[in-house]
């Protein structure tokens, strides 16, 4: 059980790098463009720990172009700034990879 928490980490890892790089050029793009409208969502996501959240939440806040206003432990709820609009699974597409990691 252990080492296959493990694997799924490395799985994170590598998906988080490869979310933030396709984000970079996705945020610039918006940005050259002057397709910029932000938006504040509320996002309940499937995660029961707090250490999920807050892990889920700090990959929001990594991501250019969205960044996570606020937390919401006991109702589960993230209050998510976005520099466009978005769908949930665009905004937190790595919450399957912390679910299987920690949960």
């Amino acid at each position: 059980m252990f080492l296959t928490r493990i694997f799924y980490g490395i799985e994170f890892f590598v998906v988080l790098v490869v979310e933030i790089i396709k984000a970079v050029f996705d945020t610039a793009a918006c940005s050259l463009k002057g397709d910029v409208d932000p938006v504040v969502v509320e996002i309940r996501p499937d995660l029961k720990r707090p250490v999920s959240l807050a892990i889920l939440s700090n990959t929001i806040t990594l991501t250019p172009g969205t960044i996570t206003v606020d937390m919401d432990q006991d109702e589960r709820v993230l209050t998510v700034s976005a520099i466009t609009p978005r769908a949930t699974e665009a905004i937190i597409p790595l919450e399957p990879y912390i679910k299987k990691m920690l949960e």
